[in-house]
């Protein structure tokens, strides 16, 4: 992301500039504009479908005789609402955290204007992977994923999500549809935008993937892992942005990045293999949730297997165009060196040799008087 950087002048209002500078302020009268819809009868009905989790249903005691009734949650043309209020929230707290966190820091360490814009990126990413990774553990170890891992492939009779796992997918299609307006608000460069689409747009397919298949444990462990190793890498940067002495965390950090694409793949590959949803069933039903064929079992693999040798590819050329650039580096700084010794010593030789001329000018003799 961009630094969008504040002007002590007053645009105009509606223009360009206005937008980009109150853009957080402007966002929030929207919010603010949902909110009040609760206070008023006529308008509640409509404000809660922004506000708060829709399509739910209530299981009867005999389904869940251990914790009693409680409410489960499918997916409809609804969460696309709440999907944007969200959305909106995100913003928000994206605009918060540049203003009083990132500015400050980029004011105190003086960075240069690259390194203020690759700064950015990585405080506002690493904000955001820190506090997904420990949402998604804390519902991973409530809905007993990590001490029963068969409940990743294990058949659901229900297919319905409870409310955390499902305020958790809407959380993240939030923040990364946030992504989108953000190109704009923060003055991202244009060769900057293709790859910053990328890796939204990559995002949004295999979260909103998961979300629609009902493939809700898989993608939320997948998700945790790559946020661990996004976290890792976004850390390390920061801490180079800081002090180039930390270089060898990054090198570090792709060891850690090669080991966490492994475990994605080795999770994907089980996860597929012993039988994804159950049995076969040659009558898939995407509204239900019943996609478990074949053919939906090798889409989800091939997918997973996909955006890994792409990351992975990604890596290894980043790595090849750094260590190029290194190494050009010292062989023009060998070449600088070896140039000023050169001259140095034709500088000392030529004095050297003037001055042997001069010692061997033969003396005038003094005439006697």
């Amino acid at each position: 992301m961009g630094l969008r950087k504040k002007s002590t002048r007053n645009p105009p209002v509606l223009s360009q500039e206005f937008i980009l500078q109150n853009h957080a302020d402007i966002v929030s009268c929207v919010g603010m504009f949902f909110l009040l819809g609760l206070v008023f009868e006529g308008t509640a009905e409509a404000s809660i479908v922004f506000l708060t989790l829709q399509h739910s249903v209530a299981v009867p005691a005999a389904e869940e005789p251990a914790t009693g009734s409680k409410s489960l949650y499918y997916y409809g043309v609804k969460d696309l609402a709440t999907v944007f209020f969200y959305m909106l929230v995100a913003i928000i707290i994206h605009a918060t955290i540049q203003e009083y966190v990132l500015d400050k820091i980029n004011k105190r360490m003086q960075f240069t204007k690259a390194k203020q814009n690759k700064f950015n990126e990585s405080g506002q990413f690493s904000v955001f992977y820190f506090f997904s990774c420990i949402w998604g553990t804390f519902i991973l170890i409530s809905e007993n994923c990590l001490s029963d891992p068969t409940l990743i492939w294990r058949a659901h009779p229900h297919r319905m999500m409870t409310f955390q796992m499902k305020f958790f997918y809407i959380s993240q299609l939030a923040y990364w549809f946030h992504a989108l307006p953000e190109l704009y608000f923060q003055k991202t460069r244009k060769q900057d935008i293709p790859r910053q689409l990328v890796y939204i747009g990559l995002h949004l397919f295999h979260i909103t993937g998961a979300y629609l298949l009902y493939l809700n444990h898989l993608g939320l462990l997948l998700l945790v892992l790559h946020y661990f190793v996004e976290l890792l890498s976004h850390m390390c940067g920061l801490f180079y942005f800081s002090d180039e002495k930390y270089q060898k965390g990054i090198s570090l950090w792709a060891i850690v990045f090669i080991l966490g694409r492994l475990m994605t793949l080795i999770v994907s590959v089980l996860t597929v293999g012993f039988h994804l949803a159950g049995s076969q069933n040659q009558n898939p039903d995407a509204i239900t949730g019943n996609v478990n064929v074949l053919a939906a079992k090798i889409a989800v693999l091939s997918s997973s297997c996909t955006i890994q040798a792409y990351v992975t590819w990604n890596l290894i050329t980043l790595r090849l165009q750094r260590w190029i650039e290194d190494s050009n580096i010292q062989a023009s700084g060998m070449k600088k060196k070896r140039s000023r010794s050169s001259k140095k010593r034709t500088e000392n030789g030529v004095g050297m040799e003037t001055s042997n001329r001069v010692d061997c000018l033969p003396k005038r003799k003094e005439k006697s008087s």
